[in-house]
């Protein structure tokens, strides 16, 4: 069972309409609340007038600061939602209408007058900001700087030598189910329906903000319309339905709007990072230098790990890392599918593709030459890495040899021709999750996780694992997951959900068995920190063919190819979607993604997916998703790595390198838009 290609589980209940997401489940008596966002970036509410909007027929109430419940603090500032009048963003949400209907509450939204005694705003990211700090830690709790060798002396007296400075963007997170939130309180104990990526953090939250035992918090998401990292944290929405439904005492139904999602639901940080990458004249590496500047809000303090991937991708004796943020009048960004690798390796890898072509070899042998046999921070041994037979692969595949490296000297009419390569990276992580597993009278098994779908499959790789481990066919399996009352486990974040949740499952499976079917209760949190003496990553080689229009600037990639050693693969079709979507994600991000914001007010203004553009199926070609036969023993029981977010790592660096190889033009600063190609 485990590797075939079975369709999803809840595919037919997904075309069908019978899945239902947060906001379409049912509650007697519902009504419907509606987010007021400020109007400044900057400065402290001076009065809220509510009075019209309380008026108006259907409405029930206006909450915000000054009447609005007390919240107990947590760290999470941006979800003490109505606690203070300070304001630190545009959009930061400062009062909620509630109403009978969802129409009423939005022209309430509307009438709702709030004053504010508005102050001098910073939304302009720069290197030299003074404001700019080094975090204590960034993302994933990794050490905000690292330091090997002499990087100045190995710099200084290498024989070729890049330094260049490369930007991405922001970039909002567009899942089609916006955040959404179906609140419902029985005295002190409430029951959510949430578009969450992790429902336990979501009830233990709530249980600290309202003063309640989070066991009596039922947080259930069965079914999540995507995610990409924004539902991974619990988001204001959450708390502003929770404090409608225990004010009103009526179960509250608040659906974010799309153009709310460019506000207060997370976002990619725009990045400034700066790689010198010193070699001798063969291409290899003597000194890297990779330093990373970020952003985060007044609110609270996220750190991207920007440069972390930079640390273990090539061997070279001497390497910096270094991460800055500046705060600033923003909203806080968040996760965004491969946070810190996806900007880090475009960087890196767009370096070493100029590094390639400084020293005149062939981009794919310069990744080879710089192996490691070694993880380089660490110095500790792979569980498997197979970077060199994935490049190796690609090339073949990709009919790289022969490939004539001159940029710019290939034409099809009016077409400039190009291919471009990169590498691909992402840690392979196991974390807590627990399990249990039982049968039932009637001989079918029941097995319970509180696992999230976000739309990845998982449903059906953990019925698969389940099924191998139980000798049964998959009919015979019964699936709970998506319910803060199950076993808890782990968010659908880090491309951890097959890896962590899979080996209670297992676990949680052999334990039954052995025990004749009693119910059996397994909890991984021992297995969480696997071999120590190992370094665990998936990696992959990304290549690229690029067309550019001479007259018009117009970027069109006709073909991709990515090659993948990612461990056993459960599912080869969930597999390969999950990658080629990373794939076209990787697309969108080099030529289309950019929330642009208006520093004079602070406000990302294309903020809907009319003016935010992202790759459509007219923009993607051949998109093409392989993997390696490997076999990690070391990395979980069922021998599998996460593949949720490998794919777009390294993408955008392996488009731009082929748009340079056509046109001869280096592009820095994503998106590649046309107007950077041409005049």
């Amino acid at each position: 069972m485990v590797s075939e290609a079975i369709d999803r589980l809840d595919a037919i209940d997904k075309v069908t309409g019978r899945a239902r997401y947060a906001v379409e489940h049912r509650a007697d008596g519902v009504v419907h609340a509606v987010i007021v966002q400020s109007t400044v970036a900057s400065g402290r509410i001076a009065s809220i007038e509510s009075t019209a909007a309380r008026a108006l027929d259907g409405v029930i109430d206006v909450l915000h600061v000054g009447r609005a419940p007390q919240l107990q603090e947590v760290e999470d500032r941006e979800l003490h939602v109505f606690q203070s009048d300070e304001v630190t963003y545009r959009g930061e949400p400062v009062a909620v209408v509630i109403a009978e209907s969802r129409l009423v509450a939005q022209h309430a939204a509307g009438l709702v007058e709030v004053a504010y005694e508005e102050s001098a705003h910073q939304s302009v990211l720069r290197v030299d900001d003074p404001g700019l700090y080094a975090p204590e830690r960034v993302n994933a709790g990794y050490a905000t700087d690292t330091t090997a060798g002499d990087f100045d002396r190995a710099y200084a007296s290498a024989a070729v030598c890049v330094d260049a400075e490369y930007r991405t963007p922001a970039e909002h997170n567009n899942p089609i189910e916006t955040h959404a939130t179906l609140a419902s309180w029985d005295r002190d104990a409430l029951t959510l329906y949430d578009s969450s990526q992790g429902t336990t953090a979501v009830a233990q939250m709530l249980g600290r903000q309202f003063g309640v035992d989070a066991a009596s918090i039922s947080v259930r998401a069965p079914h999540v319309g995507g995610g990409f990292g924004a539902k991974g944290m619990p988001r204001p929405n959450t708390t502003i339905a929770a404090m409608a439904a225990r004010w009103t005492g009526r179960p509250v139904s608040l659906a974010v709007t799309r153009q709310q999602m460019f506000a207060f639901t997370g976002y990619r940080t725009p990045t400034i990072q700066r790689v010198r990458l010193g070699a001798d004249a063969g291409g290899r590496l003597v000194a890297i230098r990779h330093d990373a500047v970020s952003q985060s809000s007044r609110r609270n303090e996220f750190a991207e790990q920007t440069a972390v991937a930079t640390r273990t991708m090539y061997t070279a004796p001497n390497m910096v890392t270094t991460h800055r943020l500046a705060r600033l009048n923003v909203p806080s960004p968040s996760w965004m599918r491969a946070p810190g690798e996806c900007p880090g390796m475009y960087a890196l890898e767009c370096a070493v593709d100029e590094l390639a072509t400084a020293t005149g070899v062939d981009p794919v042998e310069l990744r080879i030459r710089n192996e490691p046999e070694r993880d380089p921070e660490t110095g500790k041994a792979y569980s498997s890495r197979n970077l060199v037979a994935c490049l190796r692969e690609g090339a073949r595949r990709f009919g790289w040899d022969g490939r004539d490296p001159e940029p710019g000297a290939r034409r099809d009419g009016r077409w400039q021709l190009g291919t471009g390569v990169a590498s691909s990276m992402y840690p392979a992580r196991l974390r807590p999750a627990s399990a249990t597993a039982e049968r039932l009278p009637d001989g079918r098994w029941l097995v319970r996780i509180n696992a999230t779908d976000i739309g990845t499959g998982a449903r059906t790789v953990l019925a698969q694992l389940a099924v191998e481990t139980l000798h049964v066919p998959v009919p015979s399996v019964v699936l709970e997951i998506g319910d803060s009352q199950l076993p808890a486990a782990g968010v659908a974040g880090g491309s951890t959900g097959t890896s962590s949740w899979g080996t209670a499952v297992v676990r949680a499976c052999e334990a039954s068995l052995a025990n004749e079917g009693a119910r059996s209760f397994v909890d991984t949190t021992d297995e969480a920190s696997h071999r120590t003496d190992l370094a665990y990553y998936g990696f992959g080689a990304q290549f690229v063919e690029a067309r550019v229009n001479v007259d018009s600037g117009e970027v069109r990639i006709p073909r991709m190819l990515g090659v993948f050693a990612v461990g056993r693969i459960v599912n080869p079709k969930t597999a390969r979607s999950q990658l080629v979507g990373g794939m076209t994600w990787g697309l969108s991000m080099a030529l289309m993604e950019e929330s642009a914001i208006d520093h004079r007010t602070g406000m990302y203004v294309n903020h809907d997916l009319a003016r935010y553009h992202v790759a459509t199926n007219a923009d993607v070609g051949d998109v093409e998703a392989v993997w390696i036969d490997e076999h990690d023993p070391y990395v979980n029981p069922m021998g599998v790595k996460g593949i949720g977010e490998i794919g777009i790592v390294g993408a955008a660096a392996a488009v731009a390198n082929a748009v340079w190889h056509a046109t001869a033009t280096r592009v820095r600063d994503l998106p590649i838009r046309p107007d950077k190609l041409i005049g």
